[in-house]
């Protein structure tokens, strides 16, 4: 059994073979190859745009991938969705499509572009958007560089952003989101049918999410007195801590893995309820 994945090349190239390291898998890419070596026999890889990963895997070129939502819904491609993977290519969570206009634009709101012309590089994302809301515009594909696009070439653009930061350089306002999206594992309907193969699918997943909830946690260690452990677990509330007792028959030992977000706030009480020994431990992987 060989299962031919398919690796996003561009925006999402390095940080889908950096979570794949983590998840265990050893992807080295060449510049000059399209086809990655990976270390496991069973899956051969290859190196395609996001933007045609779904169109491949619907074909049977390739038995899965990884693309966005967004790239699955512009090529209108008939694929199973196995899971969502939280990860774009700067950060660990979603970009967005928007509307957007120049700043001081009159552009208030989709319905003011009735009968405008709008460029993107969603064509079809664009128009279910238009139809959605009942507007008539003129829609044109860009080939990058969209940005620069508005006022003179067009009135509007739909465009990709993760922090809106390259928007706001070029002095463009969001009017509205078009779609939320975020990376998606796909299969070819055929492949996902065979056991072998989704038996396989569902491994690489499970490895790759493992990594992914991983992100926002840490694990913390501490000794605690057993008279002050009430007080302790009040801090940490429903964490499901696990609580060990120490050869001293008055300690206890707690493990508990938390957001890494309310160390600040959590730390501080632990030690003034009573914990000692606080140690944080890094967590790269959580398979539920």
């Amino acid at each position: 059994m060989e299962l031919t994945l398919g690796i996003p090349k561009g925006s999402l190239q390095d940080s889908t073979i950096n979570i794949f390291k983590e998840a265990g898998y050893n992807i080295k890419v060449s510049s000059r190859n399209y086809y990655p070596v990976i270390d496991d026999e069973e899956i051969s890889c290859m190196l395609i745009r996001s933007q045609e990963m779904a169109r491949y895997v619907e074909d049977g070129h390739l038995d899965c991938g990884l693309t966005g939502l967004d790239w699955i819904r512009e090529n209108r491609a008939d694929v199973v969705e196995v899971s969502e993977l939280t990860y774009a290519k700067a950060s660990f969570g979603k970009v967005k499509w928007v509307l957007a206009v120049k700043s001081d634009s009159p552009f208030q709101s989709v319905k003011d572009l009735e009968g405008k012309t709008i460029a993107t590089e969603v064509v079809n994302l664009t128009k279910d958007y238009l139809e959605a809301h009942g507007v008539n515009a003129k829609v044109e594909f860009s080939w990058g560089t969209t940005e620069v696009k508005v006022p003179e070439l067009a009135d509007a653009i739909v465009e990709i952003t993760e922090t809106g930061a390259s928007l706001r350089a070029n002095n463009l306002r969001i009017i509205d989101t078009v779609l939320e999206t975020s990376t998606r594992f796909i299969a070819n309907k055929a492949a996902y049918e065979d056991p072998e193969k989704r038996r396989k699918m569902d491994r690489i997943v499970m490895m790759l999410q493992s990594v992914l909830d991983a992100v926002p946690k840490t694990c913390l260690m501490m000794n605690v007195r057993e008279a002050d452990l009430p007080a302790i677990l009040d801090v940490i509330p429903k964490l499901n801590p696990t609580v060990s007792h120490l050869a001293k028959g008055e300690w206890v030992d707690i493990m508990v893995v938390i957001d890494k977000k309310r160390l600040r706030d959590v730390l501080p009480q632990l030690k003034a309820k009573g914990a000692t020994s606080i140690v944080e431990i890094p967590v790269s992987k959580i398979i539920a």
